[in-house]
């Protein structure tokens, strides 16, 4: 009877300790993290799944624009070969090259969209107009999702490399997650431009 009291005393303490140290609070910070990364990686997919419709559209106007094409589909299968698992964010190489791919898919978007400026037909395609509307709408869920995933691994980040955080953090083998950097944010947040204006000259 004594040595179940003890225990149960024992138990009591080491869990007063462990919420005394962050631990439940690094715990709920993690999930939090990993329910913006999900949301994250739901924007992207949805942006990719535009991809294959977009191409066909533009190609349909645009066929010799052989280049940009290539370009816009090899970014987006060097994005689909990347296993985007919860997991990433705990891997800062993985993470770097999830961004880089991500990154070059932007930037053949943006490409795309320019040279689309130069096809006033395609310009005034309902399809294409609908795609254009559907990506930059896309474009400004993923920066929103990523500025939110930004933040909750800024909160957790922090929690676990802060005293006496850190040395629970330590024990449970808790690391940092890694996060979108301000050098890669300027080159993946700016959304494809899309411009009604007055067309171009056809080419």
């Amino acid at each position: 009877m004594i040595r179940n009291v003890l225990y149960f005393i024992v138990i009591l303490l080491s869990v007063t300790q462990l919420s005394g140290c962050g631990y439940n609070t690094m715990q709920a910070q993690d999930e939090e993290v990993k329910a913006q990364w999900s949301e994250v990686l739901n924007q992207y997919q949805r942006r990719a799944d535009l991809v294959p419709n977009l191409v066909n559209t533009v190609k349909g106007y645009a066929a010799h624009e052989r280049d940009i094409l290539i370009q816009v589909t090899e970014a987006r299968a060097k994005v689909g070969q990347i296993a985007a698992t919860p997991e990433l964010v705990n891997d800062q190489a993985a993470f770097a090259k999830f961004q880089a791919a991500q990154g070059e898919l932007s930037s053949a978007l943006s490409r795309l969209m320019v040279v689309s400026e130069n096809y006033p037909q395609l310009k005034a395609d309902g399809s294409f107009r609908d795609l254009q509307a559907q990506l930059e709408g896309t474009e400004n869920r993923i920066t929103v999702a990523r500025n939110r995933y930004i933040q909750s691994v800024k909160t957790y980040n922090t929690t676990v490399r802060t005293f006496p955080n850190n040395l629970t953090a330590k024990m449970f083998g808790m690391q940092i997650k890694a996060n979108f950097t301000v050098e890669n944010e300027k080159a993946i947040a700016t959304p494809p431009t899309v411009d009604f204006g007055a067309p171009a000259t056809a080419k």
